[in-house]
């Protein structure tokens, strides 16, 4: 779980980690958004494997992200300037941090990859209400191209349905696939037959 409230997160932590987290936290809400050219609470987003460990760093990054509150010109050097954890910390709290589609460079990006966490984190809720369709189709289609599962493409069922257009991209993989001697993947028959549902 990458999200967890503040205090359940600290319950986990030893009890360096938990100050380290509190002092972050605090830096982070004292000076949120963005000041000079790095923040302090950057620095700590940077720092959060190091003092929490792998299995808690998702989660601390989450905190830190939100209690500065950035803006999406603060976000995008965060994104551009980090690590792929941090490119992650990033993606996951565009819903909850950027309102409108002023982050969608960001999303656009991560599509462009490889990596399929940041693929997945891409296809998330922001990339739901506010990626093109023409670009949501793309992303779909990198999702299956990639391995990533379509469970992770947020509000699929009703984007997908309908669309003929997508309906003939699938058609076009799907036969490229067959055509190669490859298996044609259970996502791509499940994203299909939500194609063929109808409009609503």
């Amino acid at each position: 779980m990458t999200h967890l409230p503040v205090d359940d997160l600290r319950e986990r932590l030893p009890g360096a980690a938990r100050a380290w987290l509190d002092q972050a936290l605090d830096e982070a809400a004292a000076h949120p958004g963005a000041h000079g050219p790095i923040s302090v609470w950057e620095l700590r987003l940077a720092e959060a494997g190091r003092r929490c460990g792998p299995e808690h760093a998702a989660a601390a990054r989450a905190l830190i992200l939100d209690a500065a509150r950035p803006d999406p010109d603060t976000l995008t050097r965060v994104y551009v300037q980090g690590t792929a954890e941090e490119r992650l910390a990033v993606l996951r709290a565009l819903p909850r941090l950027v309102p409108g589609p002023q982050a969608v460079a960001l999303v656009e990006d991560a599509l462009r990859t490889n990596d399929t966490r940041l693929l997945a984190a891409a296809v998330g809720p922001y990339a739901a209400r506010h990626l093109d369709q023409h670009g949501w189709r793309h992303a779909v289609l990198k999702c299956l191209f990639t391995g990533v599962p379509v469970d992770a493409v947020a509000d699929l069922d009703r984007r997908a349905r309908g669309d003929a257009e997508l309906a003939r991209m699938l058609g076009d993989f799907a036969a490229e696939r067959t055509a190669a001697g490859r298996c044609v993947p259970d996502d791509l028959r499940r994203v299909l037959a939500l194609t063929e549902e109808g409009d609503q």
